[in-house]
Parts: structure tokens; C-alpha cells; sequence
């Protein structure tokens, strides 16, 4: 079974940073695909940010130039560093591997105040 641990959230204000860490662990896999998702409070879930194995990347529009995806693929960890964040960043993120078959973290709550 595949488990995704996320860790980093908490609150910042407006301007601030944050880094969310988030780990796989299991039976021995190759992922494809590792990303970050976020939920504000009676939105959709969307996404953030992915990251392919080979390291190429998408993003959100809303958060392209502030946020970066990176990964290390021995560790089975993704990252997200979110640099100048706004009061709308604010939501549940969650994290989200594709192995194939996709798993989610439990999420952690990110809250930028102004």
C-alpha cells in the first residue's frame, strides 16, 4: 500500500513562504507523475503544480513565478516552495502521485493572512 505523508503547512502573512514536503512510502514503485493540488473552503479542488520524472513541469497560472515544483526521485519526495504568497492561496493542499494508479496525501492547511 502507498502512502503520501505531507508536511510544511501552516499560517504566513501575505508576502511570506513556505515549503511543503511530501514523502511516498510503500511497496518499492516508480512515479511518474507527483503533484500538488489545493481546496479553499467551497471551491473545486485544482491544480497547482506537477512534475513528470524527468522533471518537467506545469503550473497554475495563478501561481507561476511565486511557486516551484521540484522532486527527488531516490526519496520519493516532491516539494513545493511558495514564495510572495497572497491571501488566496489559502486552502488544504494535497498531494497526488500517479504511479500508475493514483494516491493522495490527507492534505495540510496553508492560511495566509493579510
Amino acid at each position: 500500500q502507498v502512502q503520501l505523508v505531507e508536511s510544511g503547512g501552516g499560517s504566513v502573512q501575505a508576502g511570506g513562504s513556505l515549503r511543503l514536503s511530501c514523502a511516498a512510502s510503500g511497496r518499492p514503485f516508480r512515479i511518474n507523475v507527483m503533484g500538488w493540488y489545493r481546496q479553499a473552503p467551497g471551491k473545486q479542488r485544482e491544480l497547482v503544480a506537477i512534475i513528470g520524472i524527468g522533471g518537467s513541469t506545469n503550473y497554475a497560472d495563478s501561481v507561476k513565478g511565486r511557486f516551484t515544483i521540484s522532486r527527488d526521485n531516490a526519496k520519493n519526495t516532491v516539494y513545493l516552495q511558495m514564495n510572495n504568497l497572497k491571501p488566496e492561496d489559502t486552502a488544504v493542499y494535497y498531494c497526488n502521485a500517479q504511479i500508475p494508479g493514483e494516491y493522495w496525501g490527507q492534505g495540510t492547511q496553508v492560511t495566509v493572512s493579510s
